[in-house]
């Protein structure tokens, strides 16, 4: 163990050296670590300037996005249409873009504040065609709801914590999005995720590869075994990846923002093309 760090110290070390693009990186989000957080600023990164509205927030998330690649995935359709729910200021769409500067995404974003920093984002890209921006939010039913408008990446409609910031969003269906074939369906929307899937089951065989984030609240029922029966009755598999981890779960579990659990869920029908090794 103590080796294996050893050995990944210095190739991060070697790259910093003599990798330019690589040792900009590593200076830009050293620097963002010592913002105060929700604070609304810019980075230089992906060959653009990005505004943000939390400093943690970002540095988890453009990790997660572009450095471990988790929405990675494999097409030889080079216009792949892709869904992204819970857009937040932009990163996964920039992603996207850099995988396949020629695909057709429509991000939903309901935040009002967040969305106008998504906007300038994608209007700042180079590949800014095929992307169509919603500010709604995804449910199972067209309406006006109260969402809590955390400041980050943790706004939401469910589970609405009466200390934040409440504001009323518009919401739209996402089954009404899925009557032709989607690539790629994203769903980062903070709890409702059940209830969107729920909504368009019928409508799940149209879809080739989903990433779901689930997330459980304290004292609310766990719902995950619903949402992947739902998946697999749709003819998916899938593959479980824990978010947020507790070492010690049976001694205690650790939550954030009411989240006692927080599973990435990548699910996969016979035409995603994925490599099984």
């Amino acid at each position: 163990m103590l080796q294996s760090h050893f050995i990944a110290l210095l190739k991060h070390i070697a790259r910093i050296a003599s990798k330019p693009v690589y040792r900009e990186r590593y200076v830009q989000l050293k620097r963002l670590q010592k913002k105060e957080r929700y604070q609304v600023c810019e980075v230089r990164l992906e060959n653009q300037t990005i505004e943000l509205v939390d400093a943690a927030s970002f540095i988890f998330m453009y990790k997660e996005i572009f450095e471990h690649e988790i929405y990675r995935f494999n097409t030889s359709n080079s216009t792949p249409r892709i869904i992204d729910g819970g857009s937040n200021i932009g990163l996964s769409v920039l992603y996207f873009k850099k995988l396949y500067p020629n695909s057709e995404i429509i991000s939903f974003e309901p935040d009002e504040k967040i969305f106008s920093i998504l906007t300038k984002n994608i209007n700042n890209s180079v590949h800014k065609e095929g992307i169509t921006l919603v500010q709604k939010a995804l449910w199972n039913e067209e309406t006006m709801l109260e969402f809590m408008s955390e400041g980050a990446d943790a706004g939401r409609l469910q589970q609405v914590n009466r200390s934040q910031n409440i504001i009323t969003v518009p919401t739209v269906r996402l089954r009404d999005y899925l009557t032709q074939t989607i690539d790629f369906l994203k769903l980062d929307i903070e709890g409702a995720e059940l209830e969107v899937i729920r909504d368009c089951e019928d409508l799940l065989c149209n879809v080739h590869r989903m990433f779901i984030e689930y997330h459980s609240f304290l004292g609310m029922p766990q719902t995950l075994s619903e949402l992947l029966g739902i998946i697999s009755r749709a003819g998916f598999r899938f593959y479980l990846q824990p978010c947020v981890s507790s070492p010690h779960p049976f001694s205690e579990i650790r939550s954030y923002q009411g989240i006692d659990a927080q599973v990435n869920i990548f699910a996969y029908s016979k035409n995603s093309g994925i490599n099984i090794l």
